[in-house]
């Protein structure tokens, strides 16, 4: 830019100002400006000019827009053609010096080749690759104001736009319509002869027939006018019913409760569930291979050794009988004195030993099947009982069997108060449970075999205990009250789970190989599936049965599950548990099994698969 002009000093003496570069509105109020060397006060040129002299000088002077005053002096200074080209130029944007050149060729000091020596070799910060300390103190306050609901997160924007079809409902096929269901009104009668001004001679009324007209209920009346003849229609009067017809007939139109019905055309075929044919879904039981003779009254229980061979059975007849599976034939029996209500063979291959509730004890006996070694092992595993220093007090008493009874194969009894009703083995084989029939917190009690030790694992009652069972892989314990199936988990001793059965008592239970899927049988003839990983309430409820169901029973490895009833059936059904946890399993009826006579109202009491 070229150099500035000097300040033309309006009296010849150079009032310089010396007081800075400070806002010259602080000397608005005061007559002086500032102060020149020697410390005086410097006063501003007086200037008087009102209005009307501005405008007489903008008008006459030539140089007016090129004047400006400086603040500094107050004096005005008039700009040379320099200074205003500069100011222009600066205006438009442009760059000050006239002589500037911004498009100079680019100095291109990075070539295409590539050089040996980097143009720049700073070595890389160390804050360039370790985390920021202060953008993770920073979110770690925001967590923390999330978490404590300080700060809202943004609450999403709802993207509908606001406006609206305004004819929508002009359109019959819009959605949107008004008058979706519209049901168009019903049109008038037209007016037929009888109406005419001039009808033919026989729809006119003959004196009787006025009389009987007049005579007639309004609502009975098959015209509700009587027809008229005028001579021309010029000679027609005025109609007298118009208003009251026109207005009831607008009644008609907005009281009348008019309604499309939908009417659904479906193929009842469509309703019923694709199910596979039950020849596709072999092997299944179709046919009675055996029937094992020999008890003399209702046999309530059974339950299999675990390598399928032997069967034990209890009955009414005070008796217990041991059967060879293959050949139906009794090796033994047992003569207990009381009614057997559950017996339950220990599921560990290498015991021999069977769990039997008759009235208020549970007898542990060692049948002497089979392989003798293995019947011998259990019996020394019994003998190498060691009791401990100190009496413990428990809720059952464990007594060694007589000489007498060691002889018929007890070995021991385990004696509770009340009457007992089942015993169900955990799959180890050294833990069994039982159920009492009580209605205090002792009606479930865990007992331990090789440690003689009995212990009642709940505090409260939580209604009357139907039935219980161990989960074959987890630590969990299914106890089935009336209503309810809990799930406890025993090595947190925790409820985990407490499924809705939807079923008036239930009367049997039993749980998958697989461990995810439990049924329930009840008195109100059904049974419910439970999935557990899907939902406390069941999966499905199938009610094949006519009477109440009195035992459910899983296969060992088949997909099969079976359940019999009071109506003298076993329904045997093909369950499918899939190994992909997003398919549900496949529940199909295969079979009704129609072997059993029902005696004092009572069908099929247990249900049982072999285990191969």
């Amino acid at each position: 830019p070229s150099p500035p002009t000097p300040i033309p000093s309006s009296p010849p003496q150079d009032i310089r100002n010396t007081v800075g570069n400070i806002p010259m509105e602080w000397y608005q109020d005061f007559p002086h400006i500032g102060y020149n060397l020697d410390g005086k006060k410097i006063y501003k040129p007086i200037r008087n000019k009102d209005e009307l002299d501005m405008f007489l000088e903008k008008m006459e002077n030539p140089d007016y827009w090129r004047t400006v005053q400086d603040k500094m002096t107050g004096a005005d200074i008039k700009l040379t053609d320099e200074q205003v080209e500069l100011v222009q130029r600066l205006q438009k944007g442009q760059f000050g010096d006239v002589h500037f050149n911004p498009y100079e060729p680019a100095v291109d000091f990075f070539t295409h080749e590539v050089m040996i020596h980097p143009v720049t070799n700073r070595p890389a910060d160390k804050r360039s690759f370790i985390p920021s300390l202060i953008e993770k103190e920073k979110v770690s306050k925001l967590v923390h104001a999330i978490k404590m609901g300080w700060i809202k997160p943004r609450k999403p924007k709802d993207d509908t736009p606001t406006y609206y079809d305004l004819w929508a409902h002009e359109d019959p096929n819009s959605i949107l319509g008004r008058h979706k269901m519209h049901v168009p009104a019903p049109k008038m009668k037209l007016p037929g002869h009888e109406e005419s001004y001039n009808p033919p001679p026989e729809y006119l009324l003959s004196e009787e027939e006025k009389l009987a007209w007049e005579q007639q209920e309004p609502a009975e009346r098959k015209l509700n006018f009587v027809p008229q003849q005028h001579r021309c229609l010029r000679a027609v009067p005025a109609y007298p019913r118009f208003i009251h017809e026109r207005f009831e007939r607008c009644l008609d139109l907005y009281l009348c409760p008019r309604q499309r019905k939908m009417r659904v055309n479906v193929d009842p075929e469509d309703l019923i569930p694709k199910l596979p044919k039950p020849r596709d879904l072999q092997p299944f039981p179709t046919t009675q291979a055996l029937i094992y003779r020999g008890h003399t009254s209702l046999v309530r229980c059974l339950s299999v050794s675990p390598s399928g061979q032997w069967l034990v059975s209890g009955s009414d007849d005070c008796t217990v009988r041991f059967w060879e599976v293959s050949s139906a034939r009794c090796m033994k029996t047992l003569p207990v004195g009381g009614v057997v209500k559950s017996v339950a063979w220990n599921p560990n291959p290498t015991i021999c030993l069977v769990a039997i509730c008759v009235e208020q004890s549970v007898l542990l006996v060692n049948p002497s099947l089979g392989d003798k070694l293995l019947y011998g092992a259990t019996d020394q595993l019994l003998e190498s009982y060691v009791a401990p220093e100190e009496e413990r007090v428990q809720p059952v008493q464990w007594v060694t069997a007589s000489m007498e009874e060691h002889s018929k194969g007890v070995r021991l009894v385990i004696q509770h108060s009340k009457a007992v009703k089942q015993v169900t083995w955990h799959g180890k084989g050294d833990y069994f449970a039982s159920v009492v029939s009580d209605n205090s917190n002792m009606q479930v009690l865990i007992h331990q075999t090789s440690k003689r030790w009995s212990q009642n694992p709940f505090r409260k009652s939580k209604g009357l205990v139907q039935c219980v069972l161990f989960h074959p892989i987890r630590p969990y314990f299914f106890v089935a009250t009336q209503r309810y199936v809990r799930i406890y988990n025993l090595l947190k001793q925790e409820l985990t789970k407490k499924l809705m059965t939807n079923c008036k008592w239930v009367s049997s239970m039993a749980i998958h190989p697989g461990g995810d899927n439990i049924i329930c049988g009840s008195y109100d003839s059904k049974l419910a599936w439970f999935d557990l990983d899907l939902s406390t309430r069941p999966y499905q409820l199938l009610r094949h049965h006519k009477k109440a169901l009195r035992s459910v029973a899983f296969h060992k490895h088949y997909p099969l599950f079976a359940s019999g009833s009071d109506d003298g059936t076993v329904i045997v059904c093909h369950g499918m548990v899939y190994n992909d946890l997003l398919q549900n399993p496949l529940l199909v009826p295969v079979k009704v099994l129609k072997g059993h006579a029902i005696t004092l109202d009572l069908g099929v009491l247990d249900v049982l698969f072999h285990p191969t």
